[in-house]
């Protein structure tokens, strides 16, 4: 059942009075996985009180009584807008300041869930709202022993399908032959379906000019042919066919070859250095028992490219939470699209993928990082060291 008194602490710990939780319609999906609702919204709004101490209460609608029914604390039922209103009002009492899924700004739309309306009306019941970001981190983001263990299943079969696909392009370009991308996305996918493995899309397999697009997706008869003497970049992820399961978010880069040319080695060693000052960070904060913001992992691998020569080629930030979505609700490593000054927390995986793009080619090099709860910091994926000669 659920329990609010562990959130309550949390409440007191970043001193905050409340936590208002609200979904319209399955509009904020992360305060309905923390209140343990299916994943069927309802047509019309509730709210759900947790105080910092103290009973939490709920508002639901008329029409659906039963809402939050499995949720601890007394119920009000509105039927109108008035009714909405004084509810509103009344849930949330004397409390001065209350966390929501709301960022300010243009910061975070990972946390934006709760229209401005809604937010208007609690300010104008002299609430200060603030975001719910960390709070959210803690009980939607944060993985349990179980979801570590997937991971680290999962991260084996996504690992070895990198070998499974360089051994694919390797037998089929030799001698002068071909293979197209999209026939390394379906050897990829096989490879997962036989080892129990799931993905929300197919892996992104890009050769040539193709792989200088972060976000280049294969498509049949636009996808290009592989041959030898190509650089290719393959940017997987996948999970298990299991309740909760979690993802494993892995890129890598080879050249069709025994030899992989110096202008790409060359770019691989910066990319290769950001990735691991921005591992190196991580570690050497949660050695010392300093706090570790989103952003400042994103300036420590920005900075080696940066002094490169590359900034203005890294055009995405360094890395992601990741979840059960690949894309997680978690803090992100990143001070480029945001400002992230979210806590990277204990209990928490995220990406670190500096990558380096140009017309003719980009290098990305992607491994997961998670932090367990006493603060070890693991790297899975495997770091690669050098691009991958593709023999051919």
């Amino acid at each position: 059942m659920f329990d609010p008194s562990s959130i309550q602490g949390s409440l007191r710990e970043f001193g905050f009075d409340g936590w208002l939780l609200y979904d319209f319609r399955g509009s904020n999906v992360p305060a309905r996985r923390l209140l343990g609702l299916g994943e069927k919204p309802g047509s019309r709004r509730f709210f759900y009180m947790i105080p910092a101490s103290g009973e939490p209460s709920k508002l639901v609608h008329a029409i659906e009584p039963n809402a939050l029914e499995h949720l601890p604390g007394p119920r009000t039922i509105y039927r109108s807008w008035q009714g909405l209103q004084e509810g509103v009002a009344a849930l949330v009492g004397d409390a001065k300041r209350v966390a929501m899924e709301y960022a300010p700004g243009l910061s975070n739309p990972y946390i934006s869930r709760v229209d401005a309306g809604t937010i208007e009306f609690v300010r104008k019941l002299g609430i200060d709202v603030v975001s719910s970001g960390d709070l959210i981190q803690l009980y939607e983001s944060a993985w349990d022993d179980e979801q570590w263990a997937m991971h680290r299943a999962a991260d084996r079969v996504t690992t070895t399908a990198f070998d499974v696909a360089w051994r694919f392009i390797a037998d089929r370009t030799r001698d002068g032959g071909s293979v197209r991308e999209t026939e390394v996305q379906a050897t990829i996918l096989h490879h997962f379906e036989e080892n129990d493995l799931t993905t929300y899309s197919p892996p992104n397999v890009s050769a040539g000019p193709h792989s200088g697009d972060p976000h280049y997706e294969p498509v049949a008869g636009g996808d290009a042919e592989i041959r030898a003497g190509d650089f290719v970049l393959i940017d997987l992820w996948g999970k298990l066919k299991r309740p909760r399961s979690v993802y494993s978010d892995l890129t890598r880069v080879g050249f069709v070859g025994d030899a992989v040319p110096e202008k790409y080695e060359s770019i691989f060693r910066v990319v290769a250095d950001a990735r691991d000052a921005a591992i190196d960070l991580v570690r050497e904060r949660f050695r010392a028992g300093r706090p570790l913001r989103g952003y400042e992992v994103d300036d420590a691998a920005r900075d080696v490219i940066r002094r490169a020569g590359h900034e203005s080629r890294f055009t995405h930030r360094t890395g992601h939470n990741i979840g059960q979505e690949v894309h997680g609700n978690g803090a992100n490593m990143d001070n480029l699209e945001t400002h992230d000054e979210r806590l990277v927390l204990p209990r928490t995986c995220f990406s670190i993928e500096p990558g380096i793009y140009f017309e003719e080619f980009g290098v990305r090099s992607e491994v997961d990082v998670f932090v367990d709860a006493a603060g070890t910091v693991h790297v899975t994926g495997g770091l690669q060291e050098s691009v991958v000669p593709i023999l051919a």
